[in-house]
């Protein structure tokens, strides 16, 4: 595309604003300014170990310590072999970190302590952790990256318009390769959690997202244009997609994960902008979903500006606890209704399967195939698909429009085809 890394984002972030509800403001404790910094030198201990707190952090949660995340940051990244960044138990707060390549060597951020986002929306020029052009990066341990998101959930206008001011993300991971983020818990983010762009064979495993289910755009983990996303044995709960993959995005595994509450597991939106690529080979399997308000979701602007395909996107072995909407197929997304619902479809879905999914609706429609009368969604295959609605003023049903493919052992009620 002829624009910037940085519009590229932008993008993709800007067509997935969904409507939410604003948290309550409230003001950041302490800024105090952080201690003078300690000798990196120092700070290095055997195989090149950087301890935040041999910096000048303060883990008190009211110290500034950017200057010291930044600086161990900056001293690995320059160093050869293994390089580790030491978070040590205690609570940090910092601004926005940059953390840029590519490396001399291999960085592994090591993070036993907790990371508080400040909350002064003035020191961002644009998200809180921007890790870009690093190959073989790993971010591991059992804390906490807090975005701390009540105090400015408020300040979220996507609801309302487009053009709304995005609030910083906590995790952008752009042009990283071969990288891990495991253990961890994302808590809070002011907007999306983990942002994964232009990312090749990244594996996100035991990791917890967690966020209220009224909390505005804090998808869990969002994708674009990457490649190999592997995501497992990870649970999530925020008040958007809990995982949402965007265009360009293929060769992806999610496995094991838990979500809810959320909007569910989404592939999408599509369609919003121009030049947007093809979503292939996508494959979620063994997953659960509770009481989200979707469940297993592709969607697309009626409207779309991109001629793109969403195709080969298996799903298996997925267990339903009340969720709404279990299956979605929606062809003519227009969240807010502030998009124009009119237009003439550009996105084509085929070769969809559903495998095994089972459980409760908390809707009667278990199954929803909205496709687009001019662009029909083919290659749709139901293979075990019993999933009852949950409550007694309705029956269990299908919707399906435009919809072309097979079922085979699902409920009667479920059967499209």
């Amino acid at each position: 595309m002829a624009c910037t890394d940085n519009a590229m984002r932008a993008l993709f972030l800007l067509a997935l604003v969904c409507a939410a509800h604003a948290g309550k403001d409230t003001k950041e404790s302490s800024s105090a300014p952080a201690k003078e910094g300690g000798d990196a030198k120092a700070a290095s201990g055997p195989g090149g170990s950087f301890d935040i707190t041999k910096l000048g952090a303060s883990g008190n949660g009211k110290t500034d310590s950017t200057k010291a995340v930044q600086e161990a940051w900056t001293s690995a990244c320059g160093g050869t072999g293994k390089q580790t960044i030491l978070i040590p138990k205690g609570d940090y707060l910092v601004g926005p970190l940059n953390f840029t390549g590519p490396c001399k060597g291999d960085v592994t951020i090591q993070v036993d302590g907790n990371l508080l986002a400040t909350t002064d929306l003035s020191q961002y020029k644009g998200n809180w952790i921007e890790i870009l052009r690093v190959d073989n990066l790993v971010i591991t341990g059992k804390g906490t990256l807090d975005g701390q998101g009540p105090a400015v959930w408020s300040k979220n206008s996507c609801a309302k318009k487009y053009d709304c001011k995005i609030l910083p993300n906590s995790l952008v991971l752009d042009y990283v390769n071969n990288g891990e983020v495991s253990g961890i818990t994302l808590l809070n983010s002011k907007f999306f959690h983990m942002n994964v762009f232009q990312c090749k064979d990244m594996l996100i495993k035991d990791v917890t997202v967690t966020a209220p289910g009224d909390s505005p755009n804090t998808d869990g983990i969002h994708m674009g244009d990457s490649s190999g996303v592997t995501i497992v044995n990870t649970v999530i709960g925020v008040g958007d997609d809990c995982i949402s993959i965007g265009p360009g995005t293929s060769k992806v595994n999610i496995t094991g994960v838990t979500c809810g509450p959320g909007h569910g597991i989404s592939i999408g939106s599509l369609g919003r902008y121009k030049d947007e690529k093809d979503v292939t080979d996508i494959n979620v399997k063994d997953c659960t979903l509770k009481k989200t308000s979707n469940g297993l979701r592709i969607k697309a602007y009626e409207d779309a500006a991109s001629v793109l395909t969403a195709s080969k996107i298996h799903y298996e072995n997925i267990k339903m606890e009340d969720s709404a909407n279990p299956i979605i197929i929606d062809m003519k997304y227009c969240p807010n209704k502030i998009c124009t619902a009119s237009g003439a479809s550009k996105v084509t879905v085929k070769d969809v399967s559903f495998k095994n999914v089972t459980g409760t609706s908390s809707s009667p429609e278990a199954v929803s195939l909205l496709c687009s009368d001019k662009i029909p969604c083919t290659g749709v295959t139901m293979d075990n698909v019993k999933v009852e609605y949950s409550g007694t003023n309705n029956k269990t049903m299908a919707v399906c429009k435009n919809a072309k493919g097979t079922a085979t052992g699902c409920l009667k009620e479920l059967a499209c085809f």
